[in-house]
């Protein structure tokens, strides 16, 4: 049995919990919500509530971590809700005030859910070989906190770049339904199902890949308007309509390592 803690049990880090535990793990997890310690805790997950500030972190940090030999690290910069004029760099500071507990823990190995928005729009085809160039402020503050924890020697960092989240709770069409003029039709998508997300980082922990970098996406690329189309006919709701102008943005993030390193096969009917 491994000891994991699970920084961020929402969307994603509480279904994945759910999945280590019954494969046999022990189990963390965080939030940053009291009412949802229950929730937690009702999953078989030991809950902590915990906080990271851009000055500090929970006291219960300690405890969370304690007898873990992994950290997943799920917890995104959520930049959109920062007054622009205040500090830029409050998720990296985030991860600089918890980089010395995991030092003083007993943690070894940390996975970090991170972005291909650290890759930017100005490239074709994307692959883990290829320079992080961000455009957008979350994409850069994620390339700091990579950077942090893979150049700390005390313990093993593998970094997981996803891309656009989706799952039967959760679809970009739902929120593109009925509007108009909507822009970048040709441009491609780039999507992982939140049950591929949970079976790569299953596989990365089955077969101790640490000391990694791996872009997540599914090697499935229709353009925008074809597949949000689509998507808004299978689900019943008003088409999205797309401007007819084209896109700047031909990026498409590839995902071989993933197929070829861990021999892992994307679960295509979930798109």
């Amino acid at each position: 049995m491994t000891k994991i803690s699970i920084l961020g049990c929402g969307w994603l880090g509480l279904p994945l919990a759910k999945r280590l535990i019954e494969k046999g793990n022990s189990i963390n997890g965080s939030t940053t919500s009291e009412n949802k310690l229950s929730i937690l805790k009702e999953a078989g997950i030991n809950p902590f509530l915990v906080a990271l500030e851009s000055e500090s972190v929970s006291e219960s940090i300690n405890d969370f971590l304690a007898e873990s030999e992994i950290l997943i690290i799920n917890i995104p910069p959520k930049l959109r809700t920062v007054n622009p004029n205040s500090e830029k760099k409050i998720f990296v500071e985030k991860i600089k005030n918890l980089i010395p507990f995991i030092e003083k823990s007993t943690v070894k190995k940390v996975l970090f859910v991170s972005s291909t928005s650290v890759y930017g729009d100005n490239n074709d085809s994307v692959t883990e070989e290829t320079k992080p160039n961000p455009d957008t402020e979350s994409g850069k503050q994620l390339v700091l906190a990579e950077k942090l924890l893979q150049e700390n020697q005390n313990f093993k960092t593998t970094i997981l770049r996803f891309g656009g989240l989706i799952g039967e709770d959760r679809h970009p069409v739902t929120s593109l339904s009925g509007k108009e003029n909507l822009a970048n039709a040709d441009a491609p998508v780039n999507l992982i199902h939140q049950n591929d997300c949970i079976s790569i980082i299953e596989e990365i922990i089955d077969q101790s890949k640490w000391n990694d970098v791996f872009n997540a996406v599914a090697p499935f690329h229709p353009t925008r308007e074809d597949y949000y189309t689509q998507k808004a006919v299978e689900q019943n709701l008003i088409l999205p309509k797309f401007s007819a102008g084209k896109s700047n943005s031909k990026k498409v993030i590839l995902s071989a390592k993933i197929e070829t390193v861990l021999d892992y096969q994307f679960k295509l009917e979930n798109y």
